[in-house]
């Protein structure tokens, strides 16, 4: 009996042994593991911070407006293309005046009322008279051609003679807005006498009454007349056929499209 409780007893240490339960054994390290945070201390959660880029702009549609210019102020020739060359018997003499101020003295001049009586009716067309001038001298009042024509309309010394003795006046072709003055009235009187000659006392002088540069309408003898005279317009008259149709056609193209216009 001895011997099978020794036997016994020597078995079941065995079995302890090999069950590890660290009597006489060597044991492996433990496996650390992270600590579970406590339940009475919440945690610590930090958000991260993202970085973001700048949203690119997003391309638009619209057009952009045109950066409106300035318009450029209107400029004043400074050339004649005309050329208005002075003959070499020709002079200078006198006040020099601006274009602009010379045409306000012809546009004031072709305003006036030189038939107040006999053909209130009666008026110059601020056209024909800018025309006629600057078809004479280009608007310049210091001319004094070698026929002795002076100024803006180149008024010649029997014209200014005949012009003051007949309508009692003492214009001076020498002052710039008396030599408009001589000129258009000078037109005046040609418009009445061939109006009262030849067209039954009418003084239509629109270009609409002509038919052509060089027909015998009242706007184109007058025209001539103040070239050449009454007297060469009459007897072209009954000849049919104007005494000078040059200068009609310059002076009627003048009235429709004249350089003048820019100043």
């Amino acid at each position: 009996m001895n011997r099978r409780l020794q036997m016994l007893v020597a078995a079941l240490i065995g079995v302890l042994v090999v069950a590890g339960c660290g009597l006489g054994g060597q044991q492996e390290d433990p496996v650390p593991v992270a600590a579970q945070p406590s339940a009475s201390e919440p945690e610590n959660i930090v958000n991260p911070v993202i970085e973001s880029e700048e949203p690119s702009p997003a391309p638009t549609t619209a057009k952009p407006k045109p950066t409106k210019s300035k318009a450029k102020p209107k400029a004043t020739p400074t050339e004649d293309p005309n050329n208005f060359q002075l003959p070499e018997c020709a002079h200078r003499e006198g006040k020099k005046v601006t274009k602009v101020k010379a045409k306000a003295a012809l546009r004031a001049a072709a305003a006036k009322k030189y038939w107040p009586t006999s053909a209130p009716t009666l008026t110059v067309p601020s056209r024909l008279v800018l025309a006629t001038a600057w078809h004479e001298s280009g608007w310049q009042s210091d001319i004094v051609n070698c026929d002795g024509g002076r100024g803006l309309m180149q008024v010649m010394p029997d014209t200014e003679a005949f012009i003051n003795q007949r309508f009692e006046q003492s214009y001076e072709s020498t002052d710039y807005r008396q030599n408009a003055t001589l000129g258009a009235n000078y037109l005046a009187w040609l418009t009445k006498a061939f109006g009262d000659a030849y067209f039954k006392g009418k003084y239509d002088l629109s270009p609409a009454r002509c038919k052509s540069h060089s027909s015998m309408c009242l706007l184109n003898m007058v025209i001539a007349g103040y070239n050449v005279g009454r007297q060469p317009v009459d007897d072209g008259y009954a000849a049919k056929q104007l005494p000078n149709p040059e200068y009609v056609d310059v002076v009627r193209a003048l009235m429709k499209s004249c350089y003048c216009d820019r100043y």
